[in-house]
Parts: structure tokens; C-alpha cells; sequence
């Protein structure tokens, strides 16, 4: 009788799925594939597999209302050995019968349960776990679950660190997640609490969409979790792009962080000290994230391409495979993000899904991931060697006082996709390292760029930057700035634990008593007696001297 009943609801879930147009044959393989007891799994099989969907849109439907099809010529029948596994396929799978029944009819012999086997990756797509949808992008379809599968960020979450501490102590600590876009924050939120033995509860809330109102919402939630009888689980609440909320929204979150109702996680990739109040940031430790290396990103599109249960297989239905010079070369442009990496990967892989036939493997090569990046395969690294080359190129073109060849490298640098501020930045440095004194204007014009690059951005910057470098290559240059620096550094390292105190005469005297002790005594104002000779140093660097200038050559 039961498996009577199994076949019976087996035909019923058939009926179902061609009754919303789906072939026979494609509707048979789903239920096959999903185990025959629901439509439901079975339906997102088959709108999950590109074959399917198409066969859906350009066969005609079939309704439970129109004429069986007509029969087939009569076949041989089977011999004995062939009969009970001929009997196995018309159950489950009509399409290999040797004869088509009607929808209603049972086959005679329901006796033996029909084999449930995973279609091949190649021809189908993979299982879809039970929180997993395929709409989802690739990025969030493999975003970690646990702490030990977030790659990159040891500085935070090595063996050692206090995170890892936390997790083992099973009490997680109120932080703030400072970062570039791409590099964890989120992830490393939900690993925490995943990561952890003891029984949070997760609430996340973007800045962006959420008010005061649906903060309340939540840590009242939090509190009454908290209260429940016989001890009640902590609630972590997460706040993505944490910077959005005005003063009075972060300071509604003081209290609740104080009497222990929530664990605060937030997220941001804006300065803390400019964009969070400062109790907020006395209550939570701030925790900086580092844009993730190009070998992290490599692992992280490796796995993307070998998950078949969630990663790339699952975007396009098949098997597939993507070239070494495509992951390098994808790992290096993605500025750091993991985010921009993955989908970007699987859109490659989307793009190489139309040049191949049915049951192909995909293959991703370099091409599609320039046409995806919309970039030039240019040899520079903005980590690597050539940066440094470069940067170095441009450095010594402007102390040479080559303003042709400095322009130059300052194009390749921009070219290569680097970053405005940084250039920018050395420019400052070079200011009063290689001009100095010669021309003390040169700092401020250096100090003015930045500030433009700043303010205006690319492309309209590289006229800031050019303007500098030009300036900067034709400025007299001066090294007695950065000599003098050094020489007295050296002389203060090598005498530590014998540096003199301050002179008397040279300390400020501001109560009777240290006037008495002799502060002050002896020091001679000088703008009442320029001419007035004095020593300004301790008696033992009596004569030394740390500043050449006017230059001897001069």
C-alpha cells in the first residue's frame, strides 16, 4: 500500500509540473532528481537549469485537458532481465518507456523503489542547499560562515588576537569594523557570531535604510530576549554603514551598549574619529581592515570556482573552468575588494556561457575578464614591483630636474590606475626632502595639490599633479632639511639613557618655588638683546652642529 501510494503521488507532482508547461520528459528528470515528493524543490530545479528554461519557452504547453499524444509503433517486448528495470524507468521516468500511458495510469508493477541519483554537473545544475537561492549574487551566495574561512585581516583575527580570544570565552565585545568596501566587514560580523558556542542572536540594520525607529524596534527585542525566564540569549546587533546615523541616532545607542542589552557591531568605511561620536567610540574597540592582497582574492575565486553547491557552477548550470592568467589577472584589478572580484567573476563566466554548445564546459579566459574590467592588461601593480619602479622613476626624474621625463612617469602612473592621493602625498614629502630651504614655496604648492586632488578628483586632478611636478622639477634643490633631521635623530638615539635634562635657563618658571630652584635664571630675552650671546643646547653638543646653511658652496 505504501508504495502504491508513493507512485500515486509520484503521477500527482507530474501532473502538477505539466500543467505549468513544463515538458514531460524535463518534468519527469526534476522529480527524479528532487526525490519525487514536492513540486516545489523540483520547480526551482528546473527554473535553476538553463536547458529547461529554454525547452519551456519554445515548446507548447501541455494541458491535462487535451488528447493523450498518439501511440508509438509497438516495440519489441522486453526479455526477463530487462523488465524490472524497464518497470523502473516508466515509473519515474516516462519518457523511457517503451510505451506512453496516460497521465492517470499507474504502472502494474510498483514494487521496486526507483534509483534517486544528483545529475552530473555538466549536463545539470548542482543541488541548492536550503539557504542558498540562485538569484543571489556570487558574492553573497559565498560570503563565510565561520571565522576560519575569512581569508585575509590576520593583523585581526591571527591565532592570538583578542577576536579569536573572544570567541573562545564565548563573550563577544562591542567593535567597530573600519574598512574599504570589499574587505570583510560584514562577513567578519556574522563569522563572529556564528563562530561562537554560545546563542546570539543576529540583527542587522543599514544606516542607509533604517531610523531610530527600527533601532528601538530592535533593542527592545534584544532586551526582552535577554529578560526571558531561565536566561535568556544576548542579541548582537549589527549596523552596516554605521557613519550615515546623525549624533542623536549613535548616541541612542550608549545605553543599551552600557547595560549589556545588545553587543554593537558596526560598520564603516569613513574615518571613525570624523564620522562617530566620541562616547560611541569609548565604548567599542576600533578595529581597521585592510584591503585583501591579491593571494587572498585568488582563494577566494578558487573556491568560488570548485563550490559546486553555491559557487559559479550554480550561476550558470554547468561545469566550469577558468584560466590561471584570468584569476591573476582579475586579483590584481580589483583594487582589494572581494565583492567587485566575485562578481565580476561571474559575470566572465556568464559572458563565456554564450560562445559555448549545450553541455560544454565553460571555460573563462583573460579576454573576458578585460572586457568585463573594461581595462587594459597594463604591467603595473599598485603592490608590487612595478609601482615602486615607477614611483622611484618619478622621484629621481623631478631631483634630476627632468620635468619632461618626471610628466612622463607621472602619465604611466595614472594610466596604470594609480591612486591621486598617493602621488600626491610623495610630492609633499619631496617638497622638503629634495627642495627644503632652496625654495620654501615649493611645500606649499605640494600641500595645495593635495588638497586638489582631494577636492577634484580624476580626471581634472592630473592638471593639479602635472603643474606640481613641473614646479617641483625646476625648483633649486636643497638636502640640508633632511640631513639635519637625521644627523639629530641619530645623535638623540645614540644617547639615550644619557640625554642631559633641559638647561635651567631654558625652563619656564611658572610658581615661586621652581623660581627658587633656579628655572629661568640667567636666560636672556631676545628680542630686547639681539646681540646677547647665550647656549641654547646641553652643555655636551656645545658646538655641534646639525643645520648646514647657508650651504658652503653657496
Amino acid at each position: 500500500m505504501e508504495r502504491e501510494s508513493k507512485a500515486k503521488m509520484a503521477d500527482q507532482e507530474l501532473e502538477k509540473l505539466l500543467s505549468m508547461g513544463f515538458p514531460e520528459e524535463l518534468a519527469a528528470q526534476a522529480l527524479a532528481a528532487t526525490g519525487g515528493e514536492s513540486t516545489l524543490k523540483a520547480t526551482e530545479w528546473l527554473l535553476s537549469h538553463p536547458q529547461s528554461r529554454l525547452q519551456t519557452l519554445h515548446k507548447p504547453s501541455i494541458s491535462l485537458n487535451s488528447p493523450p499524444p498518439p501511440q508509438p509503433q509497438p516495440q519489441p517486448q522486453p526479455t526477463q532481465s530487462q523488465s524490472q528495470s524497464q518497470l523502473k524507468l516508466n515509473k519515474f521516468f516516462p519518457s523511457h518507456s517503451s510505451t506512453k500511458h496516460p497521465l492517470t495510469q499507474t504502472p502494474e508493477n510498483p514494487q521496486i523503489s526507483p534509483p534517486l541519483k544528483r545529475p552530473k554537473l555538466s549536463s545539470a545544475p548542482p543541488s541548492i542547499p536550503h539557504d542558498t537561492k540562485p538569484s543571489e549574487p556570487l558574492s553573497e551566495r559565498m560570503r563565510p560562515r565561520l571565522i576560519g574561512e575569512i581569508e585575509g585581516q590576520d593583523h585581526i583575527l591571527g591565532p592570538n588576537s583578542f577576536l579569536r580570544s573572544a570567541i573562545k570565552c564565548n563573550f563577544l565585545p562591542s567593535i567597530v569594523l573600519w574598512g574599504p568596501p570589499g574587505t570583510g566587514k560584514t562577513s567578519i560580523a556574522k563569522a563572529l557570531v556564528n563562530s561562537s558556542s554560545c546563542s546570539y542572536k543576529f540583527v542587522s540594520l543599514s544606516a542607509v535604510s533604517s531610523g531610530v525607529k527600527d533601532v528601538r524596534e530592535a533593542v527592545e527585542g534584544a532586551r526582552k530576549l535577554r529578560d526571558k525566564i531561565g536566561g535568556g540569549k544576548r542579541t548582537v546587533l549589527f549596523i552596516d554603514e554605521v557613519h550615515r546615523f546623525n549624533k542623536s541616532q549613535q548616541d541612542s545607542f550608549l545605553p543599551v551598549i552600557e547595560d549589556g542589552s545588545i553587543v554593537f557591531i558596526g560598520a564603516t568605511t569613513e574615518n571613525p574619529s570624523f564620522h562617530l561620536v566620541t562616547p560611541l567610540l569609548s565604548r567599542c574597540r576600533v578595529l581597521t581592515l585592510n584591503p585583501l592582497q591579491p593571494c587572498d582574492i585568488n582563494k577566494l575565486l578558487r573556491r568560488a570556482v570548485d563550490d559546486s553547491e553555491k559557487g559559479l557552477p550554480l550561476s550558470v548550470g554547468r561545469t566550469v573552468e577558468v584560466e590561471n592568467e584570468a584569476i591573476e589577472l582579475l586579483s590584481s584589478q580589483c583594487d582589494g575588494d572581494a565583492r567587485v572580484a566575485l562578481n565580476a567573476l561571474e559575470v566572465c563566466a556568464t559572458t563565456a556561457l554564450g560562445r559555448v554548445q549545450d553541455n560544454v564546459v565553460v571555460v573563462v579566459n583573460v579576454e573576458d575578464v578585460k572586457e568585463v574590467m573594461q581595462c587594459k592588461h597594463l604591467a603595473y601593480d599598485r603592490a608590487g614591483e612595478e609601482h615602486y619602479n615607477l614611483i622611484s622613476a618619478l622621484i629621481k626624474s623631478m631631483r634630476g630636474s627632468d620635468a619632461n621625463a618626471a610628466i612622463y612617469w607621472l602619465a604611466r602612473m595614472l594610466e596604470g590606475g594609480e591612486q591621486p592621493l598617493y602621488i600626491a602625498r610623495r610630492l609633499v614629502v619631496f617638497a622638503s626632502e629634495d627642495v627644503g630651504l632652496a625654495d620654501p614655496n615649493a611645500l606649499l604648492q605640494a600641500v595645495a595639490c593635495h588638497q586638489a586632488c582631494h577636492t577634484v578628483g580624476l580626471p581634472e586632478c592630473r592638471l593639479n599633479l602635472a603643474q606640481c611636478v613641473a614646479y617641483l622639477a625646476l625648483a633649486p634643490k636643497s638636502v640640508a632639511v633632511y640631513k639635519a633631521i637625521n644627523e639629530a635623530m641619530k645623535v638623540v638615539k645614540d644617547s639615550v639613557g644619557g640625554n642631559q635634562g633641559v638647561p635651567l635657563h631654558l625652563r619656564n618658571a611658572p610658581t615661586k618655588l621652581m623660581g627658587d630652584l633656579g628655572y629661568g635664571k640667567g636666560y636672556i630675552y631676545t628680542p630686547d638683546n639681539p646681540t646677547a650671546k647665550q647656549s641654547f643646547l646641553p652643555p655636551s653638543l656645545l658646538g655641534k652642529k646639525f643645520l648646514e646653511w647657508p650651504p658652503s658652496d653657496a
